[in-house]
């Protein structure tokens, strides 16, 4: 089976964006992410993201020159999504749209593959986790607090075991967790 691997970046105290929905904290850490996820797109072949999510990397990626375009944008993308009824991609191919969450994500997970990277997408985090469907929660944590905001995880108690724990060169720092079921 295929495994869900979740990846946020993350302030200190725990947050996905500020309260206003501003990602600014993102600029707090060195290019070091690019290098860990030029590593994570050689494991992964499908990306999901929810309709939010998916319509900030739309106005991104396809057109950008960033190092890790190229391998971005050939995946497989999945959009979840009650709103949306195409996901386009610029002249790449389109993304495909599902709307049932936990039972879309079920089979997706059980087709014969590489990994599935879920990026940003808190909602879509939040029911997944929720339905044991996450198998690793990637952290990239930023060296700032914001002290209010967007939490990473719901409500609730979830336990992780750490995977592993690297610091970039300067700025930052990514946690790998898998949550106990």
């Amino acid at each position: 089976m295929r495994r869900l691997i979740f990846q946020e970046f993350v302030t200190l105290d725990g947050y996905a964006a500020a309260a206003d929905g501003s990602l600014d904290f993102f600029g707090t850490v060195t290019d070091q992410d690019d290098q860990d996820n030029l590593a994570l797109l050689e494991s992964v072949d499908t990306m999901l993201l929810g309709a939010a999510t998916y319509r900030i990397f739309v106005d991104y990626w396809p057109t950008a020159t960033d190092p890790l375009a190229p391998g971005l944008n050939a995946l497989r993308k999945v959009v979840v999504s009650s709103t949306l009824d195409a996901a386009p991609w610029g002249e790449w191919e389109p993304g495909e749209v599902v709307t049932d969450a936990v039972a879309d994500v079920t089979a997706l997970k059980a087709e014969d593959g590489k990994d599935i990277v879920l990026w940003g997408s808190i909602s879509l985090f939040h029911t997944l986790l929720a339905a044991g469907l996450v198998d690793e929660v990637q952290l990239r944590v930023c060296p700032t607090v914001i002290g209010a905001g967007k939490p990473v995880f719901p409500q609730g108690e979830f336990a992780m075991d750490l995977i592993d724990a690297g610091p970039w060169a300067t700025n930052g720092v990514l946690l790998r967790y898998r949550p106990v079921s």
